[in-house]
């Protein structure tokens, strides 16, 4: 075994990027203090052709080389748009038949192993603040919630570690 050089790796240019297929996933983050985080999750959204990312409410927007230190670029590939207002982002994306789903623990919710995405639909991920989690409103106007299942005596996991968790889940779950 030897590792792979960077020119063995058929990465995407920013055009092939652009004009490539996407995961239909849709991220939405909201009130997201870590501008480490912001760009972690701009890096995933990359790696697995993520449609969009909507920042809302307080989480920072690029150009930020705080959030480039972890994008590593991604913020010029994938699509984003800024909105004050998750709930106005839940509700547009809503009425156009996507289905969106907060990643929250909560009463009812869906364990991650047992979501089993449609294929041909588009779904947006709800990720919230690092403290408070995904407000109570935005929970209420979502489709449903899904619940990364843990074991350990956190029950938390860093939001740029869910996002990859539940978008690998996905990405997984939509291409097989």
């Amino acid at each position: 075994m030897r590792k792979l050089e960077n020119s063995e790796l058929e990465r995407k240019s920013i055009d092939d990027f652009k004009l490539a297929k996407k995961t239909p996933i849709i991220i939405v983050l909201d009130d997201i203090r870590s501008l480490h985080n912001i760009g972690s999750v701009f890096r995933t959204s990359d790696a697995f052709l993520i449609e969009k990312i909507y920042l809302c409410g307080i989480t920072a927007t690029p150009p930020n080389k705080e959030i480039h230190k972890t994008a590593l670029g991604a913020t010029e590939t994938v699509v984003w748009e800024h909105n004050k207002n998750v709930l106005d982002v839940i509700a547009n994306l809503k009425e156009e038949k996507v289905f969106v789903y907060a990643i929250e623990q909560v009463e009812n919710a869906i364990f991650l192993n047992d979501f089993l995405p449609i294929s041909n639909k588009k779904y947006a991920l709800v990720f919230g603040n690092e403290v408070y989690g995904v407000s109570q409103e935005a929970i209420k106007i979502c489709d449903g919630c899904i619940e990364i299942p843990q074991i350990g005596t956190k029950h938390s996991l860093n939001i740029s570690v869910s996002a990859g968790i539940v978008v690998w889940d996905l990405f997984q779950k939509l291409n097989s």
